[in-house]
C-alpha cells in the first residue's frame, strides 16, 4: 500500500511532507505492538492518527478503545479502565468490565494521558509491563492483550520534571513517538482539508456544494487556526449553513473569524474550482518572492516620495540609516498626501491591503 492509499483509505487529509513522514512512520510500526505516543495540539487528529494505527495493524479486526482521561472525574477512571466486582464500592451494583478487558485482543487509545491521576498511573504501568490486573473489589487476576496508544498535548518531560507525571511510564509510553504539527505550520494542507469539509458538509445536508471565492480562500489558508483543524471544520460548516446563496465569502468569515489578521504573506497561490496538486515549495517560494518584492517596493516608494515632497529620507548611500518602520511610515505619510487621503488609493498605491494599511495608522498613530 502506498502512502496514498493509505491516507485515503484511513481518511488523513493533506499533502505536506510532515504529513506523509508521520504515514510513512506509522506504516511501519502499524503491525507491531509497540506503544505509540502521538504527540499534538488540541484539534490536530491524534485520534485519526490513532484510528489509522490500529486499522492497519494485526488487531484490525479486534475492538479500538477510546478513552479521554482528562473526561473522566478522577474518583472513577479506575473503576473505568480496569472495571469492579459487585459491592466493590457504594453504587457497584453489578459486575463491571474496564476499557482494559472490553479492548482484549485489540488497541486502548488514552488520550489526554497526562492528566491521568498518579496512582491510576502506577496500576497503567503493571498492565503494560505484565499483562495483568485486578478489578477493584476483586481478588482473581485478570490477563489481557492489549496495545497501548496515548496522546497528549502537553510536553510530558517537563510533567516528569514537575512531579505531575510517572517517569517509569513515561519511558515505557514513548517506544515510538509521532508528533503532528499544527495546521498553521502546514498550510498546503488547509485547500485539501476545505475541499474536503465542504463537499462532506454539502452531501450529509443534501445541498449543492457552496462556492468558496478567492478572497474567502485566502483568508482560509491565512489565518492562523489556533484550534487547528477541528475548528477549520467547524467554521466551514458554519460558513455554508450561514451563506444564503450557496457562497462561502469574505464577509461570512469574518463574522466566524473575529480575531483574523493578515500576518502571513499574502498572495499565496491558491488553486480554485478543482483541488490544488502542488501547494508546497511552490506556494513558500513565491510567498518569500513577494515579500521581498514588497519590502522593495516600499523602499524605493519612500525616497521617491521624499524627493518629490522636499521630506528627508536618507537614501541607501547616505550616511545616516532609518529603520525599517521609519521608512515605511514615511512612504506611508507620502503616499497618503500624494492620493490626498484616500486610504484607498493609497493603499493601492502601496501595494498592500486596505486592511493592512488601517492597522499600520493605528500602529504608527497616524490620524
Amino acid at each position: 500500500m502506498t502512502v496514498e492509499e493509505f491516507k485515503k483509505k484511513f481518511g488523513i487529509i493533506g499533502r505536506s511532507k510532515q504529513i506523509n513522514d508521520l504515514v510513512d512512520i506509522v506504516m511501519q510500526v502499524a503491525k507491531s505492538d509497540i506503544s505509540v505516543l502521538i504527540y499534538g495540539e488540541s484539534g490536530v487528529g491524534k485520534e485519526v492518527f490513532a484510528r489509522a494505527i490500529h486499522g492497519y495493524s494485526n488487531r484490525a479486526n479486534k475492538p479500538l478503545v477510546s478513552v479521554n482521561c482528562g473526561a473522566i472525574p478522577e474518583g472513577i477512571l479506575e473503576s473505568e479502565l480496569f472495571g469492579h466486582k459487585k459491592g466493590a464500592f457504594t453504587g457497584a451494583i453489578d459486575n463491571r468490565k474496564g476499557y482494559f478487558e472490553i479492548a482484549d485482543g485489540g488497541t486502548l487509545f488514552l488520550d489526554e494521558i497526562a492528566e491521568m491521576p498518579l496512582t491510576t498511573q502506577v496500576k497503567l504501568l503493571r498492565v503494560l509491563e505484565t499483562k495483568e490486573f485486578m478489578r477493584i473489589g476483586s481478588e482473581t487476576v485478570t490477563r489481557v492483550d492489549v496495545r497501548i496508544i496515548a496522546a497528549t498535548n502537553k510536553d510530558l518531560q517537563k510533567e516528569v520534571d514537575a512531579k505531575r507525571f510517572r517517569q517509569d511510564l513515561y519511558f515505557r509510553l514513548k517506544a515510538v513517538t509521532l508528533t503532528i504539527p499544527p495546521l498553521r505550520q502546514r498550510r498546503e494542507d488547509i485547500p485539501d482539508l476545505v475541499y474536503h469539509f465542504v463537499e462532506e458538509y454539502a452531501a450529509s445536508n443534501n445541498i449543492a456544494v457552496p462556492r468558496i471565492t478567492r478572497e474567502a480562500f485566502e483568508m482560509l489558508v491565512n489565518y492562523n487556526w489556533p484550534g487547528n483543524i477541528r475548528e477549520l471544520k467547524n467554521t466551514i460548516e458554519s460558513a455554508a449553513a450561514l451563506s444564503k446563496s450557496g457562497v462561502i465569502d469574505e464577509i461570512v468569515l469574518r463574522t466566524l473569524l473575529s480575531n483574523y489578521e493578515e500576518e502571513v504573506p499574502r498572495n499565496l497561490p491558491v488553486a480554485l474550482g478543482k483541488k490544488p496538486e502542488s501547494l508546497d515549495l511552490e506556494m513558500i517560494l513565491t510567498a518569500l518572492i513577494e515579500i521581498k518584492k514588497d519590502l522593495v517596493e516600499l523602499k524605493n516608494l519612500a525616497y521617491q516620495a521624499s524627493a518629490n515632497s522636499g521630506v528627508t529620507v536618507n537614501s541607501p548611500n547616505s550616511g545616516e540609516i532609518k529603520t525599517m518602520k521609519e521608512l515605511e511610515k514615511d512612504a506611508i505619510i507620502n503616499a497618503l498626501n500624494k492620493t490626498k487621503w484616500n486610504k484607498k488609493a493609497a493603499a493601492k498605491l502601496l501595494a498592500i491591503g486596505e486592511r493592512t494599511l488601517y492597522r499600520k495608522l493605528k500602529e504608527y498613530g497616524i490620524q
